[in-house]
């Protein structure tokens, strides 16, 4: 449990320290390193897109409507309309359709209904609400688009999109469409006048000939997804070149970015196409491509990524399967090659509607929430999947998306209030959010600093996966620590001290500290730090 005697004190003395601190490039206190970088520092933290809390919904399983039976006829047989209470299941091949059942499975939720919910989101301490697709497809996944340019009638309507993004921005936050731009849906009417008339226009938004297996080509050799003529000028300028094309039309209404679904098969060079379209229709917007890649080379072709390279790094230091100093070694060079600004906007995700649920993939409760703290103190912005900070558990497609459990919205819940803490200790932090990483040397365990231009700022993160605690002897790699500053663990209520640039902890097996200095510039008693920023 985060340590609640900790986290009023740090957000207290941070709030103490801005009122009274005047910028880096007006600081009488700040060095000449910090004056060099104060116009950077400035632009990161006013930067949204750094370090940002994101929040992940499917549409379809986050609130009840408000009327269920009303919405029948909107799920025509096969497609099945289940209770709340019920949860997914694999289902059989249905020829007549050519679709998996629990593909058609539907609860009814929609943008009316999780518009009632954003209380909820915003109350978490959320920055980003992202949205599974919403665009006209016959699934429930609705990554099979019979229409970029209509909302799916489960949903709503495109003015009910504008009006979801009104209330978002109303709360503070900002609002991601995911756009499934590489691939549509068999059941297009595009895509069906296009394989049945071969003078139609629609014919140069897709690959069709007898030289592919199904007649044209398909995403994965998937029949239901045929893949989208990219290379087509005409194709992309309605996808995102126009004014009112797919990606810049909803941006114009109020939409404040994009995740882009399989980015990897856009390549570098339409994704940076659409990325620029983005910010001329909304500057300062965010591009985020699904990548399962080493992100070195995806910038500036995208403003992020899904950090799902790091996803796979935790998943496997927090198991004991990869050691605490090898992860900080791949993480550093990691953030080397990609560039910080780029890893500050990635998404780091632990799971998500493609994956098992973290609560199933990691059932051992220590190991799991080490995991998540590794998410929320290693640069990038943690995207947490709806319905994890309660405890849902979910396998493979399709139990990962059940519906939202209400039920478990407890005060009593351990999950969602550990979960609780860690957000409050994120948004408590700037050098969480859009802080330098600067790794320590370690023999087993992990260390790393996450630090701005303020010594009150500077975290220091240890964590030891092992099963055998490790003694550390730790260089702090932060000249403004002055000997014997105190460091106090924000997830227990241990602490540490700073002598001559060293720190010697004793790690317990399994467990993670998250230390932040005691720097109090309000004291009229002698402190170090009154002449350092």
């Amino acid at each position: 449990m985060i340590k609640s005697s900790l986290l009023p004190r740090i957000g207290l003395l941070a709030a103490l320290l801005f009122a009274v601190c005047p910028s880096p490039a007006q600081s009488p206190h700040a060095n000449v390193h910090d004056r060099a970088r104060a116009a950077e520092w400035q632009a990161r933290a006013e930067d949204w897109r750094n370090g940002a809390l994101v929040y992940q919904v499917i549409v379809d399983r986050f609130a009840p409507p408000a009327d269920l039976d009303a919405k029948r006829d909107l799920y025509p047989p096969p497609k099945r309309l289940r209770t709340w209470d019920e949860t997914p299941a694999r289902g059989t091949y249905l020829s007549e359709v050519e679709v998996w059942s629990h593909e058609i499975d539907f609860w009814g939720g929609d943008l009316a209904s999780l518009t009632t919910r954003l209380d909820y989101i915003a109350d978490l301490g959320i920055d980003v609400l992202y949205l599974n697709p919403i665009h006209l497809a016959y699934t429930n996944h609705k990554y099979d688009a019979q229409d970029y340019f209509a909302v799916s009638p489960e949903y709503g309507t495109r003015s009910d999109v504008g009006a979801l993004a009104t209330a978002v921005h109303d709360r503070g936050m900002r609002l991601v469409l995911d756009g499934v731009l590489n691939h549509m849906g068999r059941s297009s009417p595009w895509f069906r006048e296009a394989l049945e008339d071969e003078t139609s226009p629609w014919r140069a938004w897709y690959f069709i000939g007898s030289e592919w297996p199904l007649g044209y080509r398909a995403w994965v050799n998937v029949p239901n997804l045929p893949e989208v003529r990219l290379e087509s000028p005409a194709v992309r300028a309605r996808l995102w070149g126009d004014a009112d094309s797919v990606v810049q039309g909803y941006l114009r209404e109020g939409v404040d970015g994009w995740r882009l679904d399989v980015a990897f098969d856009i390549g570098f060079e339409y994704l940076h196409e659409l990325t620029r379209a983005a910010q001329t229709a909304r500057p300062g917007s965010v591009v985020i491509g699904e990548l399962w890649n080493y992100p070195e080379q995806w910038f500036p072709s995208v403003d992020g990524v899904m950090n799902m390279t790091l996803r796979q790094l935790i998943l496997q230091v927090v198991q004991d399967e990869l050691s605490g100093a090898l992860f900080g070694r791949h993480v550093e060079r990691m953030v080397a090659d990609a560039g910080i600004e780029p890893i500050l906007k990635s998404w780091l995700v632990l799971d998500n509607h493609d994956t098992p649920r973290l609560a199933t993939s990691l059932p051992d409760e220590a190991r799991r929430r080490m995991a998540q703290v590794l998410q929320f103190t290693l640069p990038g912005s943690p995207c947490i999947y709806y319905g994890v900070e309660l405890g849902m558990s979910g396998g493979d497609d399709p139990e990962q998306r059940g519906p939202m459990r209400w039920d478990l919205v407890a005060d009593d819940n351990a999950e969602l209030n550990w979960m609780r803490g860690l957000i409050a200790l994120r948004r408590e932090s700037p050098a969480l959010r859009h802080g330098d990483f600067r790794l320590l040397d370690s023999e087993r365990a992990l260390a790393f600093l996450r630090v701005t231009d303020r010594a009150a700022e500077t975290v220091l993160v240890v964590a030891n996966p092992t099963n055998a605690p490790v003694r550390e002897v730790l260089l702090v790699r932060d000249s403004k620590m002055m000997s014997y500053t105190m460091f106090d663990d924000a997830l227990s209520e241990r602490e540490a001290m700073v002598v001559s640039g060293t720190m010697t902890l004793e790690i317990p097996a399994g467990t993670a500290m998250v230390l932040r200095p005691r720097v109090d510039q309000q004291t009229i008693e002698y402190t170090p730090y009154k002449r350092v920023q």
